[in-house]
């Protein structure tokens, strides 16, 4: 009977634990719920992507031609009715800060999804500037030209390019003439962070004071992508801390690198 005893004791014990599990996960059970129990239940019940769902909201609520009020309906969106993984306002204004400091005249962003990001570079650059964004899925590159157009942005501000980054990048001298890379803004697949960053390395489109910019390197993370800016001494670099884009208390971060040449 003594041993029948000690299971309430013991399972009072754990209440404790459990609460604080709870409570220290809520934010990333909320998370699991709108980016991954929503979009199941809106893909049955709409037929549509998240991201058509997505454009179609912007679509009914934003001026077009008009880049700000496109990137404020995104926000509402995507903070009040679904998560997509966007950088979002908070990270976003470092992305404008960043690109007004560096005026870049040549940029390239891997992984353009929707269109947001590549509306927030595009607004931010100077005259004749020109960005490559690259977008491997067919479904969302089709969604994020219409953004960019939307938004008032034609084919010489902005090229997207439905490949994959590392079919793509190999190419950028030879198939669209570029010189050299001004900024690169990264958010695509995190396992693809290194891999691209070293084929870049390799591609002679890198000067010194190229800046290089990597979302989400804390969460999900890019833990090896990190490892190496560190020992590599190609870059001066710092991860300017933030939360997750539409979420409380997820921690995350963007990497800012500034390619110093071969040393």
């Amino acid at each position: 009977s003594s041993a029948l005893m000690v299971s309430p004791a013991i399972a009072l014990a754990f209440i404790p634990l459990l609460l604080t599990i709870i409570i220290r996960c809520r934010y990333y059970f909320v998370l699991f719920y709108r980016a991954v129990l929503v979009r199941i239940w809106k893909d049955c019940v709409t037929g549509l992507s998240r991201e058509e769902r997505a454009y179609q909201y912007v679509l009914t609520h934003a001026t077009p031609g008009d880049p700000d009020s496109i990137l404020d309906a995104f926000d509402v969106w995507c903070s009040k009715v679904e998560f997509i993984s966007n950088i979002g306002p908070k990270k976003g204004k470092i992305l404008d800060r960043l690109l007004m400091e560096q005026s870049p005249l040549t940029v390239l962003e891997l992984g353009a999804h929707c269109g947001y990001s590549t509306v927030r570079i595009a607004r931010s650059l100077p005259l004749g500037a020109r960005l490559y964004s690259l977008e491997m899925d067919a479904r969302n590159a089709a969604i994020a030209e219409k953004i960019i157009r939307l938004a008032g942005f034609d084919d010489d501000t902005v090229e997207l390019i439905v490949n994959p980054s590392d079919e793509v990048i190999p190419l950028l001298r030879s198939d669209y003439g570029l010189e050299r890379l001004d900024f690169v803004f990264m958010d695509h697949w995190k396992k693809c962070y290194l891999p691209d960053l070293q084929m870049l390395e390799g591609s002679g489109l890198l000067r010194k004071g190229s800046m290089i910019v990597a979302d989400n390197v804390l969460f999900p993370g890019a833990p090896k992508f990190l490892r190496y800016i560190r020992k590599s001494g190609l870059y001066e670099w710092k991860v300017h801390r933030a939360t997750l884009e539409y979420s409380k208390g997820i921690r995350d971060g963007m990497a800012e690198l500034v390619y110093q040449g071969i040393k």
